[in-house]
């Protein structure tokens, strides 16, 4: 699903019949690249969906298809995506027209990039898989295509570290799959690098993230590094070990009248909890 665009986790989390028409569109996409079968043909290739949803859930298609080595026959009575597919070969039925290669360029995707208040993420905030607070001290931007907000980001200062940590990272979904996400994510790396973050520091950026496909694209950057990862979260039994020293120091130790003994305190961690972290290199 996220080689296909839908890289949206409350969608994931949907049964199929809720989905909008571009994330079931994305969605059959994405089964069908699962299936991987040596010869497809797709009738009404992008007819039920936003043209937008259309460009770039066509780029991000055949960028996944293109990974195995079966073929496949898509049809549609739309000109508008042919340059985003780049396909082999073009039949133009209504104009009788066979040609092998597609004489169009790929459209260019400018990007423009803004601070802005944090208030912002409110409409980014449906697209995110946490409900977490803001973060402390943090700087927000936001990705702007023509008129269209369809990235967001927030940047905390992680000074002990000599670094700043980018978190809240959004790409609106019927953006997904285009590459937006790696432009703004270096873009904003490159910013705190030069020493135009807060307090004027040439620090490095930090980042966390689960998103399998984001990960790979990662990986494939020379301008990052990994330096960490793991699959669940902190120990449990420490947790709880931390808790119950605290309370002694503070003499707030339970008794049995408030139905809580000293033993019993569960602790927080051992959950599932597949991170990866990424240091940006510039």
């Amino acid at each position: 699903m996220s080689a296909v665009g839908l890289g949206d986790v409350p969608a994931w989390l949907r049964p199929f019949h809720v989905l909008s028409n571009g994330e079931k569109f994305r969605a059959g996409l994405a089964r069908l690249i699962c299936e991987s079968p040596q010869l497809a043909v797709i009738d009404e290739f992008t007819s039920v969906i936003d043209r937008q949803i259309a460009k770039i859930g066509a780029q991000a298609f055949a960028k996944a298809w293109r990974r195995g080595t079966g073929q496949v026959v898509l049809l549609s009575c739309h000109y508008d995506i042919i340059e985003w597919l780049q396909p082999d070969w073009i039949y133009d039925t209504s104009e009788a027209r066979f040609a092998r290669d597609c004489l169009r360029q790929r459209p260019t995707i400018e990007l423009q990039i803004y601070k802005v208040k944090g208030s912002v993420f409110r409409h980014f905030k449906p697209h995110y898989y946490l409900d977490l607070p803001y973060p402390v001290a943090a700087e927000y931007f936001v990705g702007i295509v023509g008129n269209e907000p369809v990235c967001f980001i927030a940047v905390a200062p992680l000074f002990t570290a000599k670094a700043y940590r980018a978190t809240r990272l959004v790409v609106m979904p019927e953006w997904q799959g285009a590459g937006v996400g790696m432009w703004f994510l270096d873009a904003i790396g490159q910013y705190h690098l030069d020493g135009r973050g807060r307090c004027g520091n040439q620090f490095t950026t930090f980042f966390h993230t689960s998103h399998p496909q984001l990960c790979a694209a990662i990986r494939r950057s020379k301008k990052w590094t990994q330096t960490g990862a793991m699959l669940y979260g902190a120990n449990k039994r420490k947790s709880a070990e931390h808790i119950l020293s605290s309370r002694e120091r503070t003499g707030k130790v339970f008794n049995s009248r408030n139905r809580i003994s000293k033993g019993c305190c569960s602790g927080y961690g051992g959950h599932f909890r597949a991170v990866q972290s990424f240091k940006y290199l510039g």
